[in-house]
């Protein structure tokens, strides 16, 4: 060896001490947990998953192609399955102006706080008696709540770790059928095709909500999962024009995360969205799919709800425009009389 080539090897550690170490059970041990835990990493990531793989494709409605891997994997965002709930009092982690999912069935409220929701997107509730599960897609910015029960038979509901038009891609944990979240049916599995039935959920603020339902229970941060919920994971991603996923249609009449009430009645679909809200009065008359409706819109409260004639609310979906738009490209688009061209 050169006297100008450098030892690899200290002075006090000798090559045979080396060879001695590197083949001890104890060093041996400790490559077989750093291994073991790079390789936890990975499938935590779902790094190198084929989405196919994780789930039987077999039977689908859908694109295969269309269906992307979201980069947690399966489960990794946890749905909560065993919900605790505190009283509005006891709810001192929510400040006024903190977005929350409404459910309100008989005599039960209940909170969802979307800080919570940001990091689970799946919880799994009864109210009133009643089955339901509760999804948001931070991606999408919809949160909808459905009926739990299907064919008879209550499911529950975990986070896929997979995409359909940016969206949220269910599972439900009885026949791993893949669920999607606008869509509201199941695009692949066992029960490809079978539809879900949307309750009217609320997307509004804490203290709208809470004035409205004084007596409301608030999902709790006791989750079972360490999470810090006073960070946003998607902080400044409703501002930004840009999507982390790609959507099959795209319409630029809007900021592409412009929010938007969308409702479908007899087939018929219609965008309200908030820009021509504004400018409209705070109760707007409209027809759709022979049905007169009414939308009520909370300026203050970035909130807007749809209504049969006689006050009974109506399922409808709250989020950005490039969400409804990639699910309904022929849906009719509300204009502000304000607005209109002459």
């Amino acid at each position: 060896m050169s006297d100008l080539q450098p030892d690899l090897f200290p002075p006090t550690v000798s090559r045979n001490t080396f060879r001695q170490r590197i083949t001890s059970p104890q060093w041996r041990w400790t490559l077989f947990i750093a291994v073991g835990a790079i390789l936890i990493l990975a499938a935590w990531l779902g790094l190198g998953k084929n989405p196919t793989t994780t789930f039987d494709l077999t039977r689908h409605n859908v694109r295969l192609d269309q269906i992307v891997d979201g980069g947690p994997g399966k489960d990794g965002i946890p749905a909560i399955l065993h919900p605790r709930f505190v009283p509005a009092a006891e709810a001192t982690f929510l400040l006024d102006g903190d977005r929350v999912l409404g459910l309100n069935l008989g005599a039960e409220a209940k909170t969802y706080p979307i800080k919570i929701l940001n990091w689970h997107e799946i919880v799994n509730d009864t109210i009133d008696g009643h089955a339901v599960v509760v999804t948001y897609c931070p991606l999408c910015g919809t949160g909808i709540a459905f009926d739990a029960t299907i064919q008879g038979r209550r499911h529950t509901f975990g986070v896929s770790g997979l995409l359909y038009q940016s969206d949220l891609l269910m599972y439900d944990h009885q026949t791993e059928s893949l669920w999607s979240q606008v869509g509201m049916h199941a695009v692949a599995g066992p029960l490809t095709g079978e539809r879900l039935t949307p309750m009217f959920l609320e997307h509004t603020t804490w203290a709208e909500w809470r004035a409205a339902h004084p007596a409301t229970l608030v999902l709790s941060t006791e989750t079972g999962s360490f999470r810090n919920y006073d960070h946003d994971p998607y902080l400044g991603y409703a501002d930004r024009r840009d999507l982390m996923f790609d959507t099959t249609h795209f319409d630029p009449r809007y900021h592409p995360k412009e929010r938007v009430v969308g409702v479908e009645i007899n087939g018929v679909t219609k965008a309200y969205p908030f820009s021509e809200l504004e400018k409209a009065r705070p109760l707007i008359s409209d027809q759709i799919g022979g049905r007169s409706i009414t939308i009520r819109f909370n300026q203050e409260s970035r909130s807007a709800s749809v209504l049969d004639v006689d006050g009974t609310p109506i399922p409808s979906i709250m989020g950005f425009w490039f969400a409804w738009y990639a699910f309904h490209p022929d849906t009719q688009v509300f204009k502000s009389p304000e607005g209109r061209s002459p």
